[in-house]
């Protein structure tokens, strides 16, 4: 049977009813450069949304396993040089269509950004910080050449899928579940030239994901699947540190921004990592084997210092050798100003975002002054850190099963205010609510 198309007026203000409660004053003011060069820009109002007739069932747990569930619809928006964005579409979920010669195919112009949305107790729907997402694709988009578009637009652009998806695929009756939610963009002109892409496609998809994070988000919805990771994050994220000849990032690269160059070729040391037994690579870098990412995620370690100051440090933004993650960056400004006079028992500390190397933190071990070290990012929300492999050592990381999976007393208070804000317990500006089209 044929999908059924509802027209642009029928639909017409579906994005902006979806992001009714955002709260604006959060995203900086953007120039859509497409606009100002005579060419259209991106407009979610113009929405045309086509139900799919034949919606696919729900999956079961172990469908889950392989992250490729997806939801009945999904968003398309075309983009050429000449004439700018076109109209968007959500439409059902299917086969894109490319030809060989794609410039995303063989020059990796694409970028995208993983974020998710929250079913809460309240019932309500929830994305978090979504404005931070959506400039950071913008960011993304511009280094690797692909069009500029407006952020806010694309922010309604999500909003209005998860609108759409919401009721059947995060019901009301499983709260503190979430979607995954990948928007993406790519260079779809079939040319060989070495140059920015004329043609662009952007997308939007929706999946059910396995939980990453350990038990604190394990529910008794039936859809919820772990993958086994209550082990892991119970007793804490086992990493191996990458070998001298591998490099993920470097400074002058792209490190910063998340395109599909980033991942791709750290798959080789992920699988080599697995193979004996660990969680992730940490990836370190220069000759003074800085500490930067683990694998997809955000690094901090708690710590004291030789003279006594209680720190949580984590590797600076400056050489754009590390993504600028949502998390972390929620991690440090609630480190500011939640942790300032002490809470619950918790101790504030001084926030410290510099360089640090494997040596100061082999060092922090053997002296006993680490307090504690956790890995931040969508995917695995706020996992703690119990061991390190490092040239031929192993360094034994501090947790405590005493707070949900979530490692120390300073992780697990992280991810406690976190998903306090993403699943409605708190309100807070940063969990956005999205109203559904029901």
């Amino acid at each position: 049977m044929a999908p059924s198309a509802t027209s642009s007026a029928a639909v017409e203000g579906l994005a902006q009813q979806a992001t009714k409660h955002i709260n604006a004053g959060n995203a900086p003011k953007t120039r859509d450069t497409s606009v100002y060069s005579g060419v259209q820009g991106l407009n979610a109002s113009a929405l045309i949304f086509t139900r799919n007739t034949q919606p696919r069932p729900i999956p079961d747990t172990r469908e889950l396993e392989n992250m490729n569930a997806t939801t009945d619809h999904m968003i398309t928006c075309t983009w050429t040089s000449s004439t700018g964005w076109q109209t968007p579409h959500l439409l059902p979920y299917g086969p894109l269509s490319l030809l060989p010669t794609a410039s995303v195919l063989h020059y990796a112009t694409e970028c995208f950004e993983g974020m998710k949305c929250y079913r809460g107790h309240d019932g309500r729907i929830r994305l978090f910080r979504p404005d931070q997402n959506c400039i950071r694709m913008r960011s993304s988009a511009a280094r690797i050449s692909l069009p500029d578009f407006d952020p806010e637009q694309l922010q309604q652009l999500i909003s209005a899928l998860v609108s759409v998806e919401g009721e059947k695929w995060l019901p009301k009756s499983e709260p503190a579940t979430f979607l995954y939610l990948r928007p993406t963009l790519i260079g779809s002109e079939s040319t060989l030239s070495l140059r920015g892409p004329k043609e662009a496609l952007l997308y939007i998809v929706a999946l059910r994901f396995p939980t990453l994070d350990g038990p604190q988000e394990v529910t008794s919805s039936p859809n919820a699947v772990s993958l086994g990771n209550e082990v892991a994050a119970a007793q804490g994220l086992k990493l191996l540190a990458s070998s001298e000849g591998m490099v993920r990032a470097w400074p002058g690269g792209f490190g910063f921004a998340k395109v599909g160059a980033n991942y791709g070729p750290s798959f080789l040391a992920n699988v080599e990592a697995k193979e004996r037994g660990y969680d992730q690579i940490l990836w370190l870098f220069g000759p003074q084997d800085e500490v930067t990412e683990a694998g997809a995620s955000n690094f901090f370690v708690v710590w004291v210092t030789r003279d006594g100051t209680l720190q949580l440090v984590t590797a600076p933004l400056k050489d754009q050798v590390i993504l600028n993650g949502i998390t972390r960056r929620s991690v440090l400004e609630l480190a500011r100003t939640r942790l300032q006079p002490p809470v619950g028992g918790v101790d504030p500390l001084e926030v410290v975002e510099r360089k640090f190397s494997m040596n100061d933190v082999e060092e922090a071990v053997g002296e006993g002054r680490l307090v504690e070290a956790f890995v931040c990012g969508t995917a695995y929300f706020i996992t703690a850190v119990s061991h390190i492999h490092y040239r031929g050592k192993d360094l034994d990381i501090p947790t405590s099963k005493a707070n949900g999976g979530s490692g120390g007393t300073y992780a697990g208070t992280f991810k406690t205010w976190l998903t306090d804000i993403i699943y409605g317990e708190e309100r807070h500006e940063w969990g956005v609510i999205v109203e559904e089209n029901e």
